[in-house]
């Protein structure tokens, strides 16, 4: 059984927001307007996050690609009164919006703060509505919202293969953020298998987690600048 996970190298990344751009259109992510977002009620399922890098007086202030870090112990899963976040058996951290009930208790367990309400029905500009992923659901208002590592394209790669008679191959299954940066400095694939990228680049010596101390195992794993 795979495990899915997510290497992002953060020597490579020029954070051009690609990958972020290409998250929103991929999945129909509702599109906020001015007001939406100085309340704070904006989505975006892959956000830039900056944070401050060395100390004074060499303080670089960079810029941090997060998605839902997918964690082997998610806390919004213990919290959901309804089922409505799931996890797979191949560690994908879901969610069921037709169970959703919008309480909100998931997005107050995540430390990582990657899940998102949808506080308005959802409305593209006049002639936007064209350009929708017809393999991705548009949410309605009143639910939780939150990064899938694409999963809509794993159940296409596996009904590929399994016509074409074959196994599902390593490139077969790659969310939009990792296709679409430029710098190609995000990786997938199965991090149970010892001789996948990720598996291999998840033991250097630059990789970290965020908030490990914290238990939640994410399956996202950032590699540093440098050694």
């Amino acid at each position: 059984m795979a495990k899915w996970g997510m290497v992002i190298d953060l020597d490579k990344c020029t954070a051009c927001q690609a990958c972020v751009v290409a998250c929103q259109a991929e999945n129909n992510v509702p599109i906020s307007n001015p007001e939406t977002a100085k309340a704070g009620r904006s989505i975006h399922w892959l956000e830039m996050i900056p944070f401050v890098d060395d100390e004074y007086p060499h303080v670089r202030m960079r810029l941090l690609p997060r998605p839902c870090m997918h964690c082997e112990n998610p806390p919004c899963i213990k919290v959901c009164p309804v089922g409505a976040t799931q996890i797979s058996s191949e560690g994908i951290v879901g969610q069921i919006n037709a169970r959703c009930i919008g309480c909100r208790y998931c997005t107050t367990a995540c430390p990582y703060t990657v899940k998102y309400f949808n506080w308005f029905k959802p409305e593209w500009p006049k002639g936007m509505e064209r350009y929708l992923n017809p393999d991705v659901t548009v949410r309605y208002n009143g639910v939780v919202e939150k990064c899938t590592f694409c999963h809509h394209r794993l159940q296409k790669a596996r009904d590929l293969a399994q016509y074409e008679h074959r196994e599902l191959g390593p490139d077969d299954y790659i969310p939009a953020c990792v296709q679409t940066c430029p710098a190609e400095a995000m990786y997938f694939g199965d991090l149970g298998n010892p001789k996948s990228t990720v598996s291999i680049l998840s033991q250097s010596k630059r990789a970290f987690l965020l908030m490990e101390d914290l238990g939640t195992h994410p399956k996202v794993i950032y590699l540093s600048e440098g050694v």
